[in-house]
This record gives structure tokens, C-alpha cells and sequence, in this order.
């Protein structure tokens, strides 16, 4: 084991060509403890090739509006919490955490169902991915949707979403 010190530099030196970081990251909802969930979804937002991610729930019946609970926007300051035409049709029927990767429009990840609520992941816009998610991309993307609902469901954060964001 050595006793070394990480020396930064050497991951901030890039070749230029080589990817560029986003100019703005917008956070909404990660006040305190909720602050758990910036790192995964960023991570998911950047292996979907996608401008927004959002941690968002619904009810399950009733009023099925999406409701934003964390959001982080690579695009816009403040971030964007329109959630209009957001389907979430495809998590309906989903009873384990599944994956829909829709292309360049994005991914979905159903997390799961407390309480008469659904909780979802999306990852959307930047339209910069063509194909869909390599292997193992893939598998990236749902060990963090794991992280997120690990959050939400052992640590009960899922109990505190509030009705208005």
C-alpha cells in the first residue's frame, strides 16, 4: 500500500478535443441530506449524454403529474423544472428497476413504487447520443439508479417528498 498523495493535475490535463465540461450545473432540491443524490445523477446525466437529470415521482393514481424532487441542468441556471410531457407510461408496468433507453430523447429508470407514488430517474436532452447506451454504459447507469433508490427507499427520503416542489 503506498502512502502517496493523488496528484489531481494529471486528471484535470485534457486534450482540448477531449470532452468538455458543461458551463453551468444547476441544482435544485439538494438542500442537506438530499445532497446524496447530485453525484449519481450527474454521473448518469453525463454516461446518457444528456442536459437535465431529474429524480422525479408521481402518483400512481389521481393527479399523475410528474413532480420534480431533485433536479441537476447542465443547460440552464436555474434549473428546469418543467416537467410537462414527461411519459412516464413505460414505468407503469415495472415491478423491479428497469431501464428504457430512449435514444437521443434520453433514459428512464424506474426506481420504485412507496406510498401510492412512483419514483422515476430521467436523464434528457443535449440529443448528443445517436445509439443506444453501450453495455457496459448501461450497467453504470442502473448501479447509480440503485444508488438513488437505495437513498430513497433504505434511507427514507422517499417519505419526505413534499406535494409542492
Amino acid at each position: 500500500m503506498s502512502d502517496e498523495i493523488i496528484d489531481i493535475t494529471r486528471y484535470l490535463e485534457r486534450d482540448p478535443v477531449e470532452e468538455v465540461l458543461p458551463r453551468t450545473i444547476a441544482l435544485w432540491g439538494v438542500d442537506g441530506e438530499r445532497s446524496r443524490f447530485a453525484l449519481p445523477l450527474w454521473r448518469v446525466v453525463h454516461l446518457a449524454g444528456a442536459d437535465r437529470g431529474v429524480i422525479l415521482w408521481r402518483h400512481a393514481s389521481g393527479d399523475r403529474a410528474p413532480q420534480p424532487f431533485v433536479v441537476i441542468d447542465l443547460a440552464r441556471d436555474p434549473a428546469r423544472l418543467d416537467l410537462d410531457g414527461v411519459s412516464l407510461d413505460c414505468c407503469e408496468a415495472a415491478e423491479t428497476t428497469t431501464l428504457y433507453d430512449l435514444g437521443s430523447a434520453g433514459l428512464v429508470v424506474c426506481l420504485g413504487s412507496r406510498d401510492g407514488r412512483i419514483w422515476c430517474l430521467l436523464a434528457e436532452g443535449g440529443e448528443s447520443r445517436r445509439t443506444p447506451l453501450e453495455p457496459k454504459k448501461r450497467e453504470d447507469v442502473l448501479f447509480l439508479a440503485g444508488e438513488c433508490a437505495g437513498l430513497l427507499f433504505l434511507r427514507d427520503f422517499a417519505d419526505g417528498a413534499e406535494e409542492d416542489p
